[in-house]
């Protein structure tokens, strides 16, 4: 059976590190392609020796070279990054799976504009184990109703650009709507000074960052006598790279459209 081509984005990074390491050890898939920003010092450089595993692909900077022959492009990078890979993705009819967070509500439109005409599995996390805690989530928050309250802690590495993270997002998101509410319009972003008492429909969200924390979240469902948390804690990007992997598979006999975790996993 032919291998399954796969080009990863942001090759020289922690996750694209993770990323090479899982394609490099599956016998099913070969790495055709790894991507980096012009100017990036790793451009030239073997893949595979970033990942303890040289294998002959060189990093390159040329997006729409680089994509020829690929089949699916795996991509945790930045918003200005993915949306310049998606361009490409689409002129040569590439699969994308996208990781990267911190989108703009405009880049998510283009994002689905984009799902019109190529597979694209988009999700905040692709952990399997946090797509299973997004279910529980709605389990929990249907059961137990209005009358808890609900608090969003999450943690990640000192380097992380955005905050709260894409996963404490969809965290509330997932929350608010089991309980009709809108969570543009029920978040609450950190607390300081004399707040006042907290309102019944609010959800709060709490960031850290620091050290090398890979990503920890959890969701407090806070009552009279009594606390029920679902949490989440990750010890290396190794689930992430292969959930991700996971969906590029998923994608490959799939038409275009938008798809998520919860559909690769069938949890919906």
């Amino acid at each position: 059976m032919a291998k399954l081509k796969l080009a990863v984005a942001g090759a020289s990074g922690r996750m694209g590190r993770a990323l090479i390491d899982a394609v490099l050890r599956d016998p099913e898939l070969g790495l055709a392609a790894a991507l980096e920003a012009k100017g990036n010092p790793h451009v030239g450089k073997d893949a595979g020796e970033l990942a303890g595993l040289p294998c002959g692909v060189k990093i390159a900077d040329d997006v729409s070279k680089a994509l020829a022959g690929c089949d699916v492009l795996v991509d945790f990078t930045r918003p200005e990054g993915t949306m310049a890979h998606i361009a490409a993705c689409r002129n040569q009819k590439v699969r994308l799976v996208i990781g990267t967070t911190g989108f703009s509500d405009a880049q998510k439109k283009e994002i689905t504009e984009a799902a019109r005409e190529i597979a694209v599995a988009f999700s905040p996390n692709f952990s399997v184990g946090v797509n299973v805690v997004f279910r529980l989530l709605e389990i929990a928050a249907k059961a137990l109703g209005k009358g808890y309250d609900v608090e969003i802690i999450e943690a990640h590495h000192r380097h992380k650009v955005d905050a709260p993270s894409g996963t404490a997002l969809r965290m509330g998101e997932v929350v608010a709507r089991a309980l009709g509410r809108d969570l543009k319009q029920c978040a609450v972003f950190g607390r300081e000074g004399v707040t006042g008492e907290r309102r019944d429909e609010t959800i709060g969200f709490a960031t850290v960052r620091g050290g090398d924390l890979v990503g920890e979240h959890t969701a407090m469902f806070i009552g009279g006598g009594e606390r029920v948390e679902i949490a989440h804690r990750a010890s290396s990007r190794a689930n992430f790279a292969i959930g991700a992997l996971r969906a590029a598979r998923f994608l490959v006999s799939k038409p275009s459209g938008l798809y998520d975790m919860a559909d690769v996993l069938g949890l919906k």
